[in-house]
């Protein structure tokens, strides 16, 4: 299981920023990997920080963002879209050969949307929690954003982006991914 706890921090907002920052690296680290071997084990680090990392937004920190109105409304939906269309793009990735040109080919168009995506977070969501929420509540919201992660699905999941889906599924779906991955690592 990749290690999503990049910076001990309290602070919701330096967390998530960390991870961006370590997702851009983990896409650079597939697409310049030495062999298929090593693309694997990268993009397997790249997907499952990607799943649970999303989830714990949807969870926790969409939510919160809704707070600040309408204009939170029109920026969650917005990131909502994205997500899910990040999820389908994700799945097909799973199913392609990942020696090969289509595989390349598919995954730089996914991390510009990606980095696009974590942008628009980071100007649109991060700003407005930095501006509303006081130090005990960045430290509150990073504490339920590494909790979320903790059983968060490790694999992506189109169609569960609310906080009421990833609540419902997210266990069970957490629980198959994790055994789908133990059981994959070992045959690797």
């Amino acid at each position: 299981m990749v290690e999503t706890f990049v910076q001990s921090t309290d602070d919701v907002v330096a967390f998530l920023r960390d991870q961006h920052n370590l997702i851009k690296d983990l896409f650079e680290e597939v697409l310049h990997a030495s062999g298929s071997k090593a693309r694997e084990t990268a993009f397997v680090e790249l997907r499952q920080l990607l799943a649970v990392h999303e989830t714990a937004e949807e969870m926790v920190v969409h939510p919160r963002a809704r707070n600040d109105g309408a204009a939170g409304d029109a920026v969650v939906d917005a990131r909502l879209r994205e997500e899910h269309d990040a999820k389908q793009q994700l799945s097909k990735l799973e199913s392609l050969d990942i020696a090969s040109d289509e595989f390349i080919t598919e995954l730089t168009a996914f991390r510009e949307a990606v980095l696009e995506h974590a942008e628009r977070e980071e100007t649109e969501e991060f700003t407005t929690l930095r501006r509303d929420l006081d130090e005990d509540e960045l430290k509150s919201l990073a504490a339920a954003v590494r909790a979320a992660e903790a059983i968060a699905p490790t694999r992506p999941h189109p169609g569960v982006e609310s906080a009421k889906l990833n609540f419902a599924v997210g266990p069970f779906a957490s629980m198959l991914d994790r055994a789908r991955d133990a059981i994959g690592a070992a045959l690797r």
